[in-house]
């Protein structure tokens, strides 16, 4: 996974940036805490600039986050939690964890986008209990893209620190993220499998 990212990066750009950034907050095969530190190593290297990389990096971040808070702006509550009775064995989401995002939202408001942006547990999801309680637009755009760029900026600079590690960097991080998918995936499973309405 370590050389297919590097490559796809080198091949693709700034544009593979975005793409991979976005496609990790609509479907995490691939996690930003490995895309951003190859693109600031690549960055190190003088191949790309700083400032764009984290300017991309945070574009497809946010992107990936308004897709959520749009489809829980339009879907509404009520009919996520119909959907999530009758076929929430294949998402793994519970009426009851709709309720439990809605309540965590609504205790913490805007500062819940802002943190939650630099979280990985909740980075995407934040944005569903956005849309339910139909958070203005604005605020939600910026709180997500301060977020954002605070967290990308982070992991790019991270990213540029360790260049001279990466050679020996490559030999941990290529079997760990592999490992965080197989676990992914694991975890899915058993959901699935364990999964009850509530």
């Amino acid at each position: 996974m370590f050389d297919w990212v590097l490559g796809a990066i080198g091949d693709w750009g700034y544009g593979g940036i975005f793409l991979l950034m976005l496609v990790e907050h609509l479907f995490p095969p691939i996690p930003s805490e490995v895309i951003m530190p190859l693109a600031g190593y690549l960055s190190a290297t003088g191949e790309m600039n700083l400032w764009l990389v984290i300017f991309f990096g945070t574009a497809g971040s946010v992107l990936g986050t308004l897709c959520w808070y749009w489809v829980a702006l339009a879907i509404g509550e009520t009919r996520l939690r119909r959907l999530a009775a009758r076929y929430g064995r294949l998402v793994t989401l519970s009426p009851s964890d709709i309720d439990t995002a809605r309540d965590w939202f609504l205790r913490y408001g805007n500062m819940a986008v802002f943190f939650g942006r630099m979280i990985p547990a909740i980075r995407t999801l934040i944005s569903v209990p956005a849309g339910f309680a139909r958070m203005r637009f604005l605020p939600f755009l910026a709180y997500t893209t301060i977020g954002s760029t605070i967290w990308t900026a982070f992991l790019t600079l991270a990213g540029v620190v360790l260049e001279s590690q990466y050679a020996r960097l490559e030999s941990y991080i290529d079997p760990v993220s592999k490992a965080v998918l197989v676990t992914v995936i694991v975890v899915y499973l058993y959901r699935v499998i364990t999964w009850k309405p509530q």
